[in-house]
């Protein structure tokens, strides 16, 4: 073997030692996730990647977001989102179930089945939940409301309230006019800054979702 096909292999061989302890943490969800109408950059995955890099955190995280995917869309695809290298997996699904009035028990039982499904793959997960709004009347709203603490509870995984909750400030109530500053002009989508404070938001909770996996 010629010199510089052993340090080839050397240095393929360190960089696989040095992802092999890499916990990696797929992020399953729509838009939001997948960081729509903003540069790769400044997307949801990358911000956060880097959050955890400045934490020190040894993970890898994968884009798993589809833009305009429901619950059941993340439903279908789980299991190929499941592969054999992920460890974790966020599960942040619904917006889009809500913007079409999407029926809650069926939200409620395709958020399920990624959790049984995370479950058989002895995948450890972070379920992050969605408020609906007060237009579909108030039965809508307390049963899709509760479905995500229920089933984390149930399933005994992480849960974040709500993707949302870096938005407002500790003890204060979120205002939508306050908020606007942090969309887009669809008035859904965040801007980089908007992004930054979610994740500063769900960080801790994933870095929690990290040391679950290191234990193991």
């Amino acid at each position: 073997m010629s010199r510089c096909k052993a340090l080839c292999v050397i240095m393929v061989l360190g960089a696989t030692g040095a992802q092999a302890d890499d916990v990696v943490i797929a992020a399953l969800g729509d838009s939001l996730t997948q960081g729509y109408g903003l540069p790769v950059e400044d997307g949801f995955v990358p911000q956060l990647q880097r959050w955890l890099d400045a934490q020190g955190a040894e993970v890898r995280l994968i884009n798993a977001g589809v833009s305009g995917d429901t619950t059941a869309g993340g439903l279908a695809r789980v299991g190929w989102t499941l592969t054999p290298e992920v460890d974790g997996m966020i599960v942040a699904l619904g917006g889009n179930d809500l913007l079409r009035g999407l029926d809650p028990g069926q939200a409620r039982a395709n958020i399920e089945g990624i959790l049984q499904a995370s479950a058989t793959a002895n995948v450890e997960v972070l379920l992050v939940g969605m408020e609906a709004p007060g237009n579909y009347g108030p039965d809508y709203k307390t049963q899709f409301d509760a479905l995500y603490p229920e089933l984390a509870a149930a399933y005994g995984t992480g849960f974040q309230d709500s993707f949302f909750a870096g938005l407002v400030d500790e003890g204060q109530d979120m205002d939508p006019a306050a908020l606007r500053q942090w969309f887009q002009a669809d008035g859904i989508q965040h801007t980089a800054e908007g992004v930054a404070r979610i994740v500063a938001g769900i960080g801790p909770q994933v870095l929690a979702l990290i040391d679950t996996n290191e234990a193991e």
